[in-house]
């Protein structure tokens, strides 16, 4: 029976193969890492990022976009994920978010892009307009906590609930955090609204630019 069942799947693999198909070597798929089994290397692990299969979001993907800065940066930035614009692109600060957050950074902040480091909680955009699942987060998981272990940040701003969330765990009101400086590892956390959110609800920009004033106050 096995025999039969064999020859007739060959017969339709030479068919397809007659019909223009193509194969290519089966993918293996990543054991789940954690920090401490990740290179010591912001570049290498930034190749490990773009070669993860660990979740279904590898097979939407254009590409992993593992972060751009400073690898010493006191400053480091963190947004969920990654957007339409920076997928299409394949740049970061593109869109509406991504040139406001430039202009926080550099008209409020008053520093380059280049003097901080800006990262996604989950480095691959996600499938149409959902958000990741809970698994999907947990995937990238240990990559952002080699990043943080590696480039040892004074200050971390998560851009958001979402990136809070993913980041710490924490499920309660974002209000009750956003804008306080809480102790997080050998850093400080200081939580705000993502640009997006600014630029759609353009009130509550002087709140974020408290929160700003707060974090250029962390970092004198």
């Amino acid at each position: 029976m096995d025999s039969f069942q064999n020859l007739a799947l060959l017969e339709n693999l030479y068919r397809l193969k007659s019909l223009g198909y193509t194969y290519i070597d089966p993918i293996t798929p990543n054991i789940q890492a954690t920090s401490n089994t990740l290179p010591d290397s912001l570049t290498t692990l930034g190749e490990n990022i773009s070669k993860c299969y660990l979740c279904d979001l590898s097979k939407s993907r254009r590409q992993s976009m593992s972060g751009y800065g400073n690898p010493r940066a006191s400053l480091m930035f963190i947004d969920a994920y990654v957007s339409a614009a920076e997928d299409e692109a394949s740049d970061y600060y593109v869109g509406r978010s991504g040139v406001m957050l430039r202009d926080m950074i550099e008209k409020v902040l008053m520093k380059h892009i280049d003097d901080v480091y800006f990262t996604h909680a989950v480095k691959c955009k996600p499938f149409g307009f959902q958000n990741p699942s809970q698994s999907e987060c947990s995937s990238c998981t240990p990559f952002l906590a080699k990043q943080l272990e590696l480039i040892k940040p004074k200050i971390i701003v998560t851009l958001g609930s979402d990136a809070y969330q993913i980041l710490t765990g924490d499920l309660g009101d974002f209000e009750r955090v956003r804008g306080e400086i809480i102790p997080f590892n050998n850093s400080l956390l200081i939580p705000m609204y993502h640009p997006l959110y600014l630029v759609r609800n353009p009130s509550l920009k002087k709140e974020a630019l408290r929160d700003l004033q707060t974090i250029k106050g962390q970092l004198s």
